[in-house]
C-alpha cells in the first residue's frame, strides 16, 4: 500500500530552537509503517533545509500530490503569527497550509483513507473530519475522544526487549530531579509537583519556559539541543511527568515516560493523571509536592538495586508503547475505514 505521511518536525537532532517533541520516536514510527507500506513523506524535509542533514530511511520525499492509497497525518493546528500568516511572511511556516492541501486533495476530493494522529489533542471534538467516512482519528489517551483509537508514541520492540534495568540505573547522576519539555499548559502541575521539591533538591529544567517569575528558586536552563536534553535523563535520578489538564484527564502519557525510563531515570507520576498506575509502580505515584519531595529524597539515597527494581516495574508497564502495538492500531483503523462509516474503534 502506498502511504503518505505528513509531519512537521525532525527525524534527526534538527535545530535547537524548535518545540518538536517527536525526535525520540518519529524514526521508529516511520520504520514501523514501512514494514507494511511504501512510504512517502509529504511535508518539507526540515532536517535537510534547516539542519543541513538529510536523514536516510525507508521512505522518499514528495512536495507534490503523488498517487496514494492512504494518508497518515500528525495533526497540526493554527499557531497565531506562525502558520496562520500568508506564505512568504517573515516567520511563516507552511505546515498548516500543506496539511490543508493534503486533506482537500486526498481526503475530501478523492476519499483516500486518512488517519489523523491527534498527538497534542487539539482536534476539536466537533471538527467535521471526525465524522468523515474516510477518516479515523488516533488519540494518545487511555480514554480517547469518542470514536478514536488509542495510539501511543512508539518504542522499538527490540529496544524494550534488550533493556536491562540494572545497567540503566548505573552511572553518575548529577541531579536529583529534572524535567525535559516545554511549558505549554503545564503550569498547574509544575506549581503543585515540581516547584516544592526543587526548593531543596539539585535539579535542572530544559525546554521553553517563558513565564517563570513565580518560581525564582527553579533553575531553568532554556532550550538545548536534542541530544543534550536527552542526556539530562541519564544524569538525573528522577523526573516528573508533568501534563496539561487535557492530557491528565484522559490519561494521555507523552514520550517523556519511555525517554526517561530507557535512560535509567525514575519517573514520578502525579496521582491526578488518569490511569497513572497502569504505567508506574505505586511507589512512584505522588499526590502532591510534599510527597514528591519525600520520594525524591528516598530515591536519591536508595541503593542501585532498589532503583533497578523500580525501573524494572516501569519497563514492564511500557508494553502499550511497543511499536508493534502501534502498527496493529494503524492496521485496525484502516480496516475500520474499509468496513464503513459505522465501524469505529474497538
Amino acid at each position: 500500500m502506498r502511504l503518505g505521511y505528513s509531519h512537521w518536525g525532525f527525524l534527526g537532532d534538527g535545530v535547537t530552537d524548535t518545540p518538536d517533541g517527536g525526535r525520540s520516536w518519529r524514526t521508529t514510527m516511520l520504520t514501523t509503517l514501512a514494514a507494511d507500506h511504501t512510504l512517502t513523506l509529504l511535508q518539507s524535509n526540515r532536517d535537510l533545509l534547516e539542519a543541513g542533514h538529510d536523514v536516510p530511511g525507508p521512505y522518499t520525499w514528495d512536495s507534490q500530490l503523488p498517487d496514494l492509497d492512504a494518508l497518515f497525518i500528525e495533526w497540526r493546528w493554527p499557531l497565531p503569527g506562525r502558520n496562520d500568516t500568508p506564505c512568504g511572511t517573515d516567520g511563516h511556516t507552511c505546515d498548516l497550509h500543506r496539511q490543508q492541501q493534503l486533506i482537500d486533495h486526498y481526503t475530501l476530493r478523492l476519499g483516500v483513507p486518512t488517519l489523523i494522529w491527534d498527538l497534542d489533542k487539539t482536534l476539536a471534538d466537533d471538527d467535521p473530519l471526525r465524522a468523515h467516512p474516510a477518516v479515523r482519528v488516533l488519540d494518545p489517551a487511555t480514554v480517547p475522544a469518542r470514536g478514536a483509537f488509542t495510539m501511543r508514541t512508539p518504542v522499538a520492540d527490540g529496544l524494550l526487549d534488550r533493556a536491562d534495568p540494572e545497567k540503566l540505573v548505573t552511572g553518575s547522576r548529577l541531579w536529583s530531579l529534572c524535567y525535559v519539555g516545554n511549558q505549554y499548559g503545564r503550569d498547574d502541575h509544575f506549581d503543585r509537583y515540581f516547584a516544592p521539591p526543587a526548593r531543596r533538591h539539585p535539579h535542572q529544567v530544559i525546554g521553553k519556559w517563558t513565564d517563570t517569575a513565580r518560581w525564582p528558586h527553579v533553575h531553568f536552563a532554556g532550550r538545548q539541543g536534542f541530544a543534550a536534553s536527552q542526556r539530562l535523563h541519564t544524569r538525573s535520578v528522577t523526573t516528573l511527568l508533568l501534563a496539561p489538564p487535557r492530557y491528565a484527564a484522559t490519561g494521555a502519557i507523552s514520550q517523556r515516560l519511555p525517554e526517561a525510563v530507557l535512560a535509567g531515570c525514575l519517573p514520578l507520576g502525579p496521582a491526578d493523571i488518569l490511569g497513572i498506575t497502569d504505567f508506574l509502580p505505586l511507589e512512584l505515584v505522588v499526590r502532591d509536592g510534599h510527597a514528591a519531595d519525600q520520594s525524591i529524597a528516598l530515591l536519591d539515597t536508595a541503593s542501585l538495586g532498589r532503583r533497578a527494581e523500580l525501573l524494572a516495574g516501569c519497563l514492564e508497564r511500557l508494553a502499550p508503547f511497543r511499536a508493534s502495538r502501534q502498527l496493529a492500531v494503524v492496521r485496525a483503523a484502516l480496516a475500520a475505514i474499509a468496513r464503513g462509516p459505522q465501524s469505529g474503534a474497538p
